[in-house]
């Protein structure tokens, strides 16, 4: 092995330490390259993928589908099958045994599946399903190498028909990280708000948890050196951690040791329940893809995470073009303190999505934010989250779509731009079907009728592509109605990073030194 292969390895496992997500290693024969090479470092396919999913639901009414999957034609020439699988975690391996099981304690410590894998996917470009209609479904623990790795997602789906937590759930499986922020949630007395931390590696993990209203700082110790114990996953009522109520709350969730999926169970006693999932990581500017078109309610949480203040202007991208709220065309956002705004019905009948940007571009201050989406009326009340997200980049793909109920958002909020969606074969059946479409400059495409496998038994993924123009953001709404009730759920779908930049490296003798 040659001196610049020892140093792209040290920069791939250096990558993969940082990101918690990818790995990538160096092709045999690499060698070095020239200068003019060196300023545009190549992008590998990754060679393994980790992905963690909550526990659906305490409802004895739960009824969780399960969708895995991975876009076909980014695994690189050399890459071997692969595998990727879903398995339960140790917590709940651990109360079907009697610990006396020396060969499953053996195997858990080596890292591998104890159990049965709830899913198991075989090939690229075929979603496999599985479901659990119970109460004690655990979190789930996976990961996916070879073929299966770029790109890799898993949807997790559950409908509870009535009580406590009524409404669809759903929540794209999300890579450990080391921080996550979560406008949007609540202490309130209506609200039973859970964080849920899963740990996917065989040592614990220590997190903390912070609140801010729109005051700042909810104080409290109770947040703080939260152990996660290795292959766990533990679920925090977020009003047990402060005595303050607070119906807008800012979430902050970082790891002192170790790595943890998150992700926030929000739940309304009257009016529906779903998850809220991260908010892109800070920016200047932010785009919240995929308000429905018959949205009754949007409230926007906005927080600034660093020691400045930030003021943003608002806008609104309809399918014609983009609008200034009425009454809000520009927001002050105190620094540490969760700000709240009631946009009320602002899609009027036309689905839309909100672009957050600074009202000085010279000075943009970093923000987080999301909506909180309401369809129904009164009884009938039906919630849901978009958080910011980051731009399609490459590729990205949402899984479990069903013949009926998907719409797919795209919005452009500078160039216009052509994407390419591609329907995936069905879980039972059916071929993949490709269509393209045009999304003009600063509008959102609804696109209520997206492509379906031709045949198509079973679920589906649908990945979306950007072919020319400028950036594309994207999301999908999944529409199950019950009695009555709108229920809906929206995946926001950020760049699949099934590539990663990989830095060139430069022949050093000084790397094989003590």
């Amino acid at each position: 092995m040659n001196r610049t292969t020892l140093s792209l390895i040290a920069a791939a496992t250096a990558l993969a330490a940082v990101t918690g997500f990818a790995v990538v290693s160096a092709p045999d024969g690499a060698t070095t390259t020239t200068a003019a090479d060196a300023r545009t470092p190549a992008r590998m396919p990754v060679e393994r993928s980790s992905l963690l999913c909550p526990a659906p639901s305490s409802s004895d009414l739960a009824e969780t589908a399960y969708t895995s999957f991975t876009p076909a034609g980014k695994g690189g020439a050399d890459a071997k099958a692969g595998s990727a699988e879903l398995v339960p975690t140790d917590a709940t391996l651990a109360a079907a045994d009697d610990g006396k099981d020396k060969k499953k304690d053996k195997d858990r410590a080596a890292g591998k599946g104890a159990s049965k894998p709830v899913l198991s996917l075989k090939e690229p470009g075929k979603p496999v399903t599985a479901e659990a209609n119970t109460a004690e479904a655990p979190a789930l623990v996976g990961s996916a190498d070879g073929l299966l790795a770029p790109g890799w997602t898993a949807q997790q789906s559950t409908k509870v028909t009535a009580g406590q937590g009524r409404g669809l759930l759903g929540v794209s499986c999300t890579p450990p990280d080391t921080s996550f922020w979560f406008p949007g949630a609540s202490t309130a007395d209506d609200r039973l708000d859970y964080v849920h931390l899963t740990n996917p590696d065989d040592t614990a993990a220590v997190a903390d948890i912070q609140l801010y209203g729109k005051d700042g700082v909810l104080e409290s110790d109770a947040g703080e050196g939260i152990t996660v114990p290795a292959r766990s996953s533990v679920p925090v009522l977020l009003s047990t951690l402060s005595a303050d109520r607070a119906e807008n709350v800012t979430v902050h969730v970082t790891t002192r040791t170790g790595r943890v999926g998150a992700v926030v169970q929000a739940v309304d006693e009257e009016g529906g329940s779903d998850w809220l999932p991260a908010s892109a990581e800070a920016s200047g500017s932010a785009v919240l893809p995929g308000i429905p078109a018959d949205a009754t309610s949007v409230r926007l949480v906005v927080f600034a995470p660093g020691e400045e203040d930030a003021d943003l202007k608002v806008r609104l991208a309809g399918p014609t073009g983009t609008i200034t709220p009425a009454g809000h065309e520009n927001l002050h956002v105190k620094a540490g303190m969760s700000m709240a705004v009631d946009l009320a019905d602002v899609t009027k009948g036309e689905a839309g999505s909100l672009f957050l940007s600074p009202a000085a571009q010279d000075s943009p201050t970093p923000v987080v934010a999301a909506l909180r989406v309401v369809r129904g009326k009164g009884a009938a009340e039906e919630v849901a989250y978009i958080p910011a997200t980051g731009q399609v980049g490459d590729r990205a793909t949402v899984a479990d779509n069903r013949a009926k109920g998907s719409v797919l958002s795209l919005t452009a909020p500078g160039e216009a731009a052509e994407v390419k969606v591609t329907a995936s074969a069905g879980s039972g059946g059916g071929e993949p079907v490709v269509k393209t479409y045009k999304v003009a400059a600063g509008t959102t495409l609804a696109v209520t009728k997206p492509p379906v496998p031709s045949g198509l038994k079973g679920a589906y993924a649908l990945t979306v592509e950007p072919q020319s123009g400028g950036p594309v953001h994207a999301s999908r709404s999944l529409e199950l109605p019950e009695d009555g009730v709108p229920m809906f759920t929206v995946q926001t779908m950020p760049d699949d990073r099934g590539t990663v930049s990989v830095p060139e490296a430069e022949q050093d003798l000084s790397v094989l030194d003590d």
